[in-house]
């Protein structure tokens, strides 16, 4: 079976760079007319570049997603350019790693802002186009850390779990109108962020690792073309953890 999104439009959010650019590219790459966005003016040029000189199908769109207006306009552009919305990845995800005594209220307000009221304003925008089309493919990126926690990372934490529990709630509510609603939890992925870990930390996260090696990002784009394709249409409200079996 050849796996094709033509006549697919699938936005993801945070895909100028790290796992949402791979997970965009994936999607471009088995035909999919992609909607580009990131806060980061920068790294959003820097990918639209990319596609321009491959000639994927795109549109580019800066879009904070703390911001509802910026949301309700990032979706509005999507319906006057193509007139439907197939598929949302809620991949935009920032970190302000620290321990408690140490974090301050801004820095859990960030977290939680971008990581858990981001995909709460992109899902309820995304599911009023998707239930008029009685249709649509909802992908949310959390983390395993989401489900087990980490020491030094209480707002990240929470705002992944915070992620697994609103998806499970809107997969129980959009059902009926054929929509699916999945949770992509990482593990210890190869990014910008985890390349910054010192030789120690990399080791300690490996050692929790069967498989005894990170993961790339194309193991998470993989995941969520999986769960946006045919093949998936039977799961909704489930959390996919891509980790090498670090969370069993």
């Amino acid at each position: 079976m050849e796996l094709t999104f033509k006549d697919n439009v699938v936005l993801i959010t945070g895909s100028g760079r790290g796992i949402g650019r791979s997970i965009a590219e994936n999607f471009a790459e088995h035909r999919a007319t992609v909607i580009l966005s990131d806060y980061n003016a920068e790294s959003l040029a820097n990918v639209e570049q990319a596609f321009k000189e491959k000639n994927y199908p795109y549109l580019a769109v800066p879009c904070d997603v703390t911001d509802e207006e910026q949301v309700s306009q990032l979706f509005e552009n999507t319906i006057a350019s193509f007139e439907r919305i197939d598929i949302v990845v809620n991949n935009a995800g920032i970190t302000h790693d620290t321990l408690l005594m140490r974090m301050k209220t801004d820095q859990w307000d960030s977290v939680i802002n971008t990581n858990l009221k981001g995909v709460f304003l992109v899902t309820k925008a995304a599911s009023k186009f998707m239930m008029k089309q009685r249709f649509g493919k909802i992908i949310n990126i959390s983390s395993v850390v989401g489900i087990i926690g980490n020491a030094g990372q209480s707002n990240y934490s929470a705002s992944k779990a915070g992620v697994i529990g609103f998806s499970k709630s809107i997969a129980k509510e959009l059902a009926s109108r054929n929509i699916t609603v999945n949770v992509i939890a990482p593990g210890y992925i190869e990014t910008e962020m985890t390349h910054v870990l010192s030789d120690a930390a990399k080791e300690a996260f490996l050692a929790t690792i069967p498989l005894k090696r990170a993961g790339s990002q194309i193991d998470v784009a993989n995941a969520a073309l999986f769960l946006a394709s045919p093949m998936a249409d039977y799961i909704t409200g489930q959390v996919i953890k891509v980790d090498g079996g670090m969370v069993m």
